[in-house]
């Protein structure tokens, strides 16, 4: 058991090395990075929380957060090689299983979408990348190697080997081939979009009352 766990930590430890060029040593890692941190932490919690110590194991993650600002719930299933760059403001649920080699920046939300019972949060199959301010709100499986944009919101499930965008997410890209057209340098402007259909049938309006106001002119003539 104590062998499965520093090898854990080594696993850990080299993915960092292998997906940050920001870390230099593995001291640094060890003293600096509090996505490891989080995830050693949340390793003793889980621990406690599978042998009904839920009590205990949900302080530890309390404080977990409290030194982190990554908040993991002690039931949450996580794998090796996990990084969460940053994390500042990372919350996964209880339910969520991460699978290994699986990446997360700051402010992702591994979460439910309600009160519903049994598995309700989302599984992180190996190799996903989640990025900074993705939401994934449900029980159902991001695919091994999928990417999730920025501030993307995911409602349903993501294939494998894709990358999804938006609110809600969509796909764009499946095994390396766009599926549409998105234009991340052109995104259309919604705003800009409704003021140009208004301004469109203001003119409109505006042609149809000049015509009425002509015609009520020239019916006045004929009767002087």
């Amino acid at each position: 058991m104590f062998r499965n766990i520093i090898d854990t930590i080594r696993r850990d430890i080299q993915a960092i090395r292998e997906r940050d060029p920001a870390a230099r040593s593995t001291l640094e890692i060890v003293l600096c990075y509090p996505g490891l941190h989080a995830l050693e932490v949340h390793r003793v919690a889980h621990w406690l929380y599978r042998r009904r110590l839920k009590l205990l194991a949900r302080i530890i993650s309390h404080l977990n957060r409290f030194f982190t600002g990554i908040e993991i719930h002690p039931g949450a299933q996580i794998g090796r090689g996990v990084f969460i760059d940053h994390g500042m403001g990372v919350v996964i649920g209880e339910t969520t299983v991460i699978k290994d080699n699986v990446t997360l920046y700051q402010g992702v939300v591994l979460g439910g979408t309600g009160k519903e019972k049994g598995k309700r949060h989302p599984t992180i199959e190996e190799g996903a990348v989640i990025a900074s301010g993705a939401m994934v709100l449900g029980s159902f499986t991001v695919g091994e190697n999928a990417r999730v944009g920025a501030g993307a919101v995911v409602l349903d499930s993501v294939p494998p080997n894709s990358t999804v965008v938006g609110v809600p997410a969509k796909v764009v890209v499946r095994d390396g081939q766009r599926v549409d057209k998105l234009d991340h340098a052109n995104v259309p402007d919604p705003c800009k979009q409704q003021m140009s259909v208004l301004i469109e049938r203001i003119q409109d309006l505006e042609e149809k009352l000049a015509r009425l106001q002509a015609a009520a002119g020239l019916q006045q003539t004929n009767v002087s």
